[in-house]
């Protein structure tokens, strides 16, 4: 989720263009037409400062002799949530079966890019406590990823991180559970791990497994569905994530064998320090909104 770095042009001779009758003004302005013609060309008008983006790194193949299975759906997520984020304005990049290096160096590689005021992130992949896998079978720590962001670069901006992937390999029987005792993931260090004005949506707690389809996973095919439902994509982003839990806990259900019964619920993890609608209709106030439909930061 190519390192870039953006170079003023010197405005070397232009006083000898005025001898020719051309204004500096207007060469200047000659000058930014033709770097526009040259980014467009050459691809990187991706990183334009007024464009939300998002990058979907999705694992479905495993390279041979790694003994995780292939992941049947992964694709239909990554292809769905591609259409639904590109009509909401975002530019989407989808990187497939990339090793645990290659997403190492993908996610710094973005931390340093401008965006417009926010990023979303797709992580999807088998994965364990605090990490996914890359294609490669090896692990990809979570908290390293979110540190990558904490920079000037991303200072203010809003970041959205969605996990598909197990965390570890509990099923849950959709009954409240006392789960003191795993801290694992509510420790200082894992909390702090994640950046200001960040959010993070898992698809399962803690020490639980992920459901995964042929036709794509609850949680990720859930998410694309509700931003397509009504107003939902004018909502606040903590009220957006709610509604999200309520669907995959009260509408999924696992069929047949010993997963037969089995739920999913997503968790939420936020140090936001605003409320964010990253994927509202453009022209849409959220000031005018009523609380409701905001969702106000308590």
């Amino acid at each position: 989720m190519f390192v870039i770095v953006f170079v003023d042009e010197v405005n070397t001779g232009w006083n000898s263009f005025n001898s020719l009758g051309t204004t500096g003004s207007s060469f200047t302005k000659e000058q930014e037409r033709r770097k526009k013609q040259k980014k467009e060309k050459g691809g990187l008008m991706d990183h334009r400062r007024d464009t939300n983006r998002a990058v979907l790194v999705s694992v479905e193949q495993f390279d041979p002799g790694v003994v995780l299975r292939r992941r049947p759906g992964a694709s239909k997520d990554a292809k769905k949530l591609h259409r639904t984020l590109s009509q909401l304005g975002f530019k989407v990049e989808i990187h497939s079966d990339l090793s645990a290096e290659e997403i190492y160096q993908l996610f710094l590689q973005e931390s340093m890019r401008p965006v417009k005021n926010c990023f979303l992130a797709v992580l999807s992949s088998h994965g364990d406590q605090g990490c996914i896998f890359g294609a490669d079978g090896k692990a990809v720590k979570l908290s390293r990823i979110f540190s990558y962001f904490d920079n000037e670069c991303m200072k203010k901006k809003a970041k959205v991180f969605l996990i598909q992937a197990c965390r570890g390999t509990g099923l849950d029987d959709g009954v409240e559970v006392d789960s003191a005792n795993d801290t694992r993931e509510c420790s200082v260090s894992q909390y702090l791990s994640v950046p200001m004005d960040t959010a993070v949506m898992y698809a399962t707690p803690p020490g639980y497994g992920a459901f995964m389809h042929p036709l794509g996973s609850v949680f990720l095919q859930t998410f694309c569905t509700l931003l397509r439902q009504g107003d939902n994509r004018n909502l606040e982003l903590t009220r957006l994530m709610t509604r999200l839990s309520h669907m995959v806990a009260y509408s999924f259900q696992a069929r047949g064998g010993a997963l037969g019964g089995k739920k999913e619920m997503p968790c939420f993890l936020t140090r936001l320090t605003r409320e964010v609608f990253p994927f509202a209709e453009s022209g849409v106030d959220p000031s005018a909104m009523s609380p409701c439909q905001r969702g106000l930061l308590s």
